[in-house]
């Protein structure tokens, strides 16, 4: 709750995209909806076509070039970011992790300013990889709206709620716009990504509607 009228109590802010400090205010860097994640994270939530790096942000990277060390990824923003061997679990300068270019990486940033390369990583504080790493074997890979992704990733999230109902399937999501995701045929996995890419045009009732028909569709084919 923030107080108009009353006194201040001072706290630590946590500011997201879209909020910068000066000073002891916080200013406005882009236009849109102010959020709030208790106790004390704001962001300003924004439609935007191209991604702006974020530090924290979990993101799907491509893997572009392999030099020495250090691999380049392709995050979709104006410049690549670097990742170095050493940023997975468990490695080491003998025990380098098999990454190859082209590979898909779910990682997060590390360093992400405007006057810095974006660096990642793909372990969290604890050096655990926690879900980060190489994948995308078999799957698909596409991207989608920034605002979607936000209301993918929000907690009970409708969308996710009713693509359950449809097919089970395997579904990473990078706060960059995409989206990975593996079901259990090629079929079902075409048919999920349709439905994910036209999420930022339907209503909720053209979504329920299309679920039901693939629905009614998979159960006269298993008859």
């Amino acid at each position: 709750t923030i107080s108009l009228t009353g006194p201040v109590k001072p706290e630590k802010v946590v500011c997201g995209p879209g909020l910068r400090r000066s000073g002891d205010r916080l200013l406005v860097c882009k236009s849109g909806v102010l959020r709030h994640k208790p106790p004390n994270m704001f962001w300003m939530d924004s439609q935007q076509r191209r991604y702006v790096p974020a530090k924290g942000e979990t993101i799907i990277g491509i893997v572009t070039v392999k030099s020495g060390d250090v691999f380049k990824v392709d995050f979709g923003g104006s410049e690549q970011a670097s990742l170095s061997y050493l940023a997975f679990e468990g490695a080491t300068k003998r025990n380098r992790p098999n990454v190859q270019v082209g590979d898909l990486v779910f990682s997060q940033f590390l360093l992400a300013n405007q006057d810095m390369e974006p660096e990642l990583v793909c372990v969290d504080s604890s050096g655990r990889a926690n879900g980060m790493g190489v994948f995308g074997g078999g799957g698909l890979l596409f991207t989608v709206s920034l605002g979607l992704v936000r209301r993918l990733l929000t907690p009970h999230s409708e969308i996710l709620s009713d693509l359950k109902q449809l097919f089970p399937c395997e579904l990473v999501m990078g706060m960059n716009g995409r989206l990975w995701v593996k079901s259990c045929s090629l079929q079902q996995t075409l048919v999920i990504s349709n439905l994910l890419q036209s999420c930022d045009t339907m209503t909720a009732q053209q979504r329920h509607y299309t679920i039901y028909t693939n629905n009614v569709s998979k159960k006269n084919v298993s008859d």
